[in-house]
């Protein structure tokens, strides 16, 4: 999928971090970016992102500089607040540690003046500077679906890119209070925005429409506790949905782009005037592998 999307003129190409799941691969980002990296020559490779409550700032920071040494220029790192899991598998991935999620705006300070070689703001940790030195730091994002990741994101100068396929409830002046509210950073002039949401893209609405069921019924188990491997669209045709789970993908239905190449752009285009946004991320996730690459390459085509 890399490779594909690095060669169709794709910006960038983003995995996630998610844990304990039968349905999502992406436990690991930095792991898999090590390996993208080699696969791809002009594509920016990033996390979608390190779910830093998690971890040591300065782990990351390593980690994340040793990936711009291997592929300068071409390195993401975007970073979140939510677990990524159940909470019986976020207690076991941070062993003990009570320095969880309120802690974060302070994480996410001290991993910015790590990765620009500076002094960071915890006491204790002045004189720590994370290695190897680069010329220049990996790009750091807030990712969120909220108005506090707005909020943050505008008080430390960061590029903020909204999950929308996660919250669809978006606050419809999110982004102008994050663009009222920006301070430069260290890295980061002007603010700078994103949107990504759930996209498939097929030669026909009918063959797309029949494609996003996948995700309905994943969405379904989701929602009660138990989502299980990503069905096929076969098992989600099949599936006896009840009236309540029929109203629940129904109120998710227009805060998707899902339709020919041509209906998905013009759903693009609306959020790109409606938000003013400086870029659009895309998450196509279908059973079939064929049919997802498919997706990217109808979208790469219609929106040049």
């Amino acid at each position: 999928m890399a490779r594909l999307c690095d060669g169709l003129g794709y910006s960038r190409y983003w995995l996630a971090e998610h844990h304990a799941s039968d349905a999502l691969a992406g436990c690991s980002p930095e792991v898999l970016l090590g390996r993208l990296g080699a696969e791809t020559h002009k594509i920016r490779i990033g996390s979608g992102g390190i779910m830093l409550p998690h971890y040591s700032p300065y782990k990351v920071a390593e980690n994340f500089k040793i990936l711009e040494t291997l592929y300068p220029g071409r390195i993401d790192l975007g970073i979140g607040r939510a677990p990524g899991t159940d909470p019986f598998t976020a207690a076991a991935i941070r062993y003990g540690s009570r320095v969880g999620p309120e802690h974060f705006p302070n994480m996410v300070l001290d991993l910015q003046a790590l990765l620009n070689d500076s002094a960071p703001h915890t006491p204790g940790m002045e004189n720590a500077r994370a290695f190897p030195r680069v010329n220049t730091p990996p790009g750091l994002w807030m990712l969120g679906s909220s108005e506090d990741s707005a909020s943050l994101a505008a008080l430390t100068g960061l590029p903020y890119n909204f999950a929308y396929f996660i919250n669809p409830q978006i606050r419809p002046d999110i982004f102008d209070y994050y663009r009222s509210h920006f301070k430069p950073g260290p890295n980061w002039d002007a603010p700078h925005s994103a949107l990504t949401l759930f996209t498939v893209c097929a030669e026909t609405e009918k063959e797309a429409l029949e494609l996003s069921k996948s995700r309905d019924l994943w969405f379904i188990r989701l929602l009660s506790g138990n989502p299980g491997p990503f069905p096929s669209v076969e098992e989600a045709m099949d599936y006896d949905y009840s009236a309540g789970e029929i109203r629940a993908i129904e109120d998710n239905r227009d805060r998707r782009a899902v339709g020919t190449p041509e209906q998905v752009c013009e759903k693009l285009e609306s959020y790109v005037k409606q938000f003013d946004l400086d870029e659009v991320m895309i998450l196509t996730i279908t059973h079939d592998a064929d049919a997802r690459r498919h997706s990217y390459e109808l979208l790469s085509s219609a929106w040049q």
